[in-house]
């Protein structure tokens, strides 16, 4: 059972699989320090703080401007990622845009140092880019998965990265509860030099990929930008034309869509919700340890033994854990005053949703890609994720601002039930010999790995 641990077992490219997960590791920072723990705090308590604002008209506007802020980044995304990707495949510039990409969103993320209370305008200045530029980076990273791993092997590597993620995650969980513990950075006022420590480490983790990534070259050149984006333009047009010859992508695209509007929810207001059931801030990254350490219990789970069970019933199992655990958050903020210790046993829900559900997604999407599209399919899936955090959090920002925890967590359960049976839809094999013969017929890769 012990070898089963060991994640670069027998793999054929151990150097570019670490790499590449490094890049999962180094993005943690801004996955997990901005977007769920402190930032989203950090606006609602201190950047919308304002003389003679209450705390609940607070926490209300909190809630609509962190959601509308973190929508309209991911606006942004959904907008240019068919181009982006289009555009890196077509250049063979999928690295470049990485790191690019990775430096933007270091620079900003170390701007956060500069946002005081009643700066929640300057806050929205700063994020929008630096979300643009991780999640654009994002897109970039997935792309890649099908030229480091193959068909038979996807399920684990997209696993490795996904865990290597949360090794990273934990790492920085404990240096944060470490620092509230012990120099009294608990209160969010305090917590700017979080920021500059995110940015620092999220610049360090870049150096692997920077250094060892190498993407195929392409089989189309470009002597000119103008050329290559009218390139990349009519590229998505004919990916748009062709997609009823790649039905079950656009199926698993339709129901992953719904789902991620949940997943993208509880990564947006993870923090805020555990706020809500009375976590102070150092209980609350306390918690988040927690969290992140079931959360790479189901990512190594789901490595290894996603490739036995498949992707789609990985997933199906995944979902109805979230439905579960969702409905356990609703029924919990029906009594008055529910026992903490519930809340504690429940995290653990999330924390196995969050840590499967990616690379089980992630894997579907290879499954279904003929190596010659990676960049502008996983563009597309990219596209569908940003877009659902577009729709999710800003219906649930604003329904929790104006309705209440309950409402806004009955309304997260329903994304989740939803993509389920909208995955039972889905044919894998039917998706899979698609993608195959797509690859067969174009001729440009083949499968050596």
């Amino acid at each position: 059972m012990l070898h089963r641990l060991k994640p670069f077992r027998s793999l054929p490219n151990p150097r570019e699989v670490f790499a590449w997960g490094m890049y999962d590791f180094a993005n943690q920072s801004f996955t997990l320090l901005i977007l769920t723990l402190l930032f989203p705090i950090y606006v609602r308590k201190v950047a919308v703080a304002t003389p003679g604002l209450d705390e609940a008209a607070a926490g209300a506007m909190g809630d609509r401007v962190w959601s509308s802020i973190f929508a309209g980044s991911m606006l942004l995304v959904v907008l240019c990622s068919p181009f982006v990707g289009a555009f890196a495949d077509a250049r063979g510039a999928k690295k470049r845009l990485l790191i690019m990409t990775g430096v933007l969103c270091v620079l900003l993320t170390a701007s956060f140092a500069l946002i005081g209370p009643g700066g929640w305008v300057l806050a929205a200045i700063l994020f929008i880019p630096a979300n643009f530029c991780y999640q654009i980076g994002e897109n970039m990273l997935a792309s890649f998965l099908p030229e480091v791993a193959s068909q038979r092997n996807m399920g684990r590597v997209s696993a490795i990265g996904w865990t290597m993620g949360y090794i990273g995650a934990l790492t920085l969980l404990v240096v944060v509860v470490a620092s509230m513990l012990g120099f009294d950075m608990g209160p969010p006022e305090r917590w700017r030099p979080f920021f500059v420590f995110a940015a620092v480490w999220f610049a360090v983790g870049m150096i692997a990929p920077a250094l060892v990534l190498r993407e195929l070259k392409p089989t189309d050149t470009t002597p000119s930008i103008a050329l290559c984006l009218q390139l990349a333009i009519s590229r998505l047009r004919t990916t748009i034309r062709d997609a009823s010859e790649h039905k079950q992508l656009l199926r698993f695209l339709f129901a992953f869509f719904v789902y991620a509007f949940g997943v993208q929810t509880i990564i947006a207001f993870a923090g805020i919700i555990a706020n809500d059931f009375g976590f102070s801030q150092t209980k609350l990254a306390i918690f988040m340890l927690q969290l992140t350490i079931t959360a790479g219990a189901g990512a190594i789970l789901t490595g290894m033994f996603q490739d036995k069970l498949g992707p789609k019933r990985t997933l199906l199992i995944i979902l109805s854990v979230w439905v579960v655990t969702c409905l356990a958050m609703v029924g919990l903020t029906l009594p008055a005053n529910p026992p903490e210790w519930l809340f504690w046993i429940i995290g653990n829900g999330v924390g196995l949703g969050l840590g499967g559900v990616g690379t089980a997604s992630r894997s579907m999407v290879g499954v279904f890609t003929p190596q010659h599209k990676t960049a502008e399919f996983f563009g597309l899936w990219g596209m569908t994720y940003k877009g659902a955090g577009v729709i999710g959090v800003l219906s649930f920002g604003q329904v929790k601002a104006a309705m209440g925890s309950t409402v806004s967590l009955a309304l997260l359960t329903s994304f989740f039930l939803i993509g389920l049976v909208l995955l039972l839809r889905v044919n894998v094999s039917a998706g899979r010999r698609s993608a195959m013969r797509a690859q067969r017929e174009h001729g440009a890769y083949t499968d050596t790995t």
